[in-house]
């Protein structure tokens, strides 16, 4: 029997890890360790997935998370080497780009364990970001690339890996597995008053919440836009102590709700009439639920789905921001397959198994 150690750390994994530990639960000859590595933790943004998702409790929580990048990653690396070393794996399996994606990437490859990497080859082509250094680290130590889209590949192609020879297969994104499956479970949030139609709005990245000027255009624009239509915002505390700095109020038409599970995310989602956010995750969930979205960034991974005209990246830029809510037209073909359609679990079971 193969065994894999899973590594998880930060929300979004837990959705992508969810579908893929339904898969290695019908195979009698797979077994799987999962581990928390404690990057963002508390109550309400973790253990209510494992909860509500249906997956299976970690055999180990680390603890670890709170402190700078280095200190962060260094102390998983070591941690989780640990844990190596006690259950000897045949694979560790990692996913997406935050630190806990890369400490157990280290890990595995400094023990001579074969690593896998779900969501590989994705680049934003910023290296500003941690996410962007995480990714193409992890891509250059893992065995197989498990890549959701042709675009990934060809950045792997691009770089050159042919010549370290690792594994390269298009499987789609496990998160579209996940959000078919999770549509049926979804769930309105407690005590949220909706009589019509509203919009999703998300704000969390550093290269937002961090810069005065940027944030405070992207508030602003949301104020405006909240006049013709009210925006449903749950609200990350690191975002919600930024806010409070500001020397304006949000609209009364912005319901500023806390953080939510997973459930009550599809739902919001499934729900409203257009999603803008600055997080890559729920860009290509806004696809899933056929939903435009407007993207509070300057680049994204998903390109796809720009060059499809079903997102538009208009920054932190007040009047693109504007333009692309008035003036933007969006595809409506929300049929054709950029991710999959739902099967890509299952190909990334198939293929450890026949590596």
């Amino acid at each position: 029997m193969l065994k894999i150690v899973t590594i998880l750390g930060a929300r979004p994994q837990f959705i992508k890890a969810g579908s893929v530990s339904r898969e290695i639960s019908k195979c009698d000859t797979l077994h799987e360790i999962i581990v928390h590595t404690g990057q963002h933790y508390d109550t309400n943004m973790s253990d209510v997935f494992f909860d509500e998702m249906q997956i299976p409790k970690p055999t180990y929580f680390l603890g670890i998370g709170g402190n700078s990048h280095g200190a962060m990653t260094g102390q998983m690396i070591e941690k989780i080497e640990q844990v190596l070393l006690k259950e000897k794996p045949d694979w560790v399996l990692v996913y997406g780009d935050t630190n806990s994606t890369l400490a157990g990437a280290i890990a595995a490859s400094k023990l001579h364990i074969k690593v896998a990497h779900v969501e590989a080859g994705l680049r934003s082509f910023n290296m500003a970001m941690p996410e962007e250094v995480n990714r193409i680290l992890t891509d250059r130590i893992s065995s197989i690339l498990f890549c959701p889209t042709k675009i990934a590949i060809q950045n792997l192609d691009n770089e050159g890996v042919s010549k370290w020879g690792a594994r390269v297969e298009l499987v789609g994104d496990v998160m579209q597995d996940g959000a078919l499956f999770y549509k049926g479970l979804a769930v309105k949030p407690n005590n949220l008053e909706l009589t019509g139609e509203f919009i999703l709005s998300t704000i969390h990245r550093a290269e937002n919440t961090d810069c005065i000027d940027r944030l405070t255009s992207i508030v602003e624009s949301l104020n405006i836009i909240a006049k013709s239509i009210p925006i449903v915002l749950p609200l990350h505390p690191r975002t919600k102590s930024k806010l409070e700095g500001l020397q304006f109020k949000l609209s009364s038409s912005i319901k500023v709700i806390s953080p939510v599970g997973y459930l009550n995310m599809v739902w919001l989602i499934d729900n409203c009439k257009l999603v803008m956010t600055d997080s890559g995750g729920l860009q290509k969930e806004a696809f899933f639920f056929s939903k435009p979205c407007i993207t509070l960034r300057d680049e994204t991974e998903w390109v796809e789905l720009v060059h499809h005209n079903f997102n538009v990246l208009a920054g932190a830029d007040k009047k693109n921001i504007l333009s692309a809510f008035n003036e933007y037209i969006f595809n409506d073909q929300y049929g054709i397959d950029l991710y999959g359609n739902g099967f890509a679990s299952n190909k990334i079971i198939n293929s450890i198994l026949n590596y």
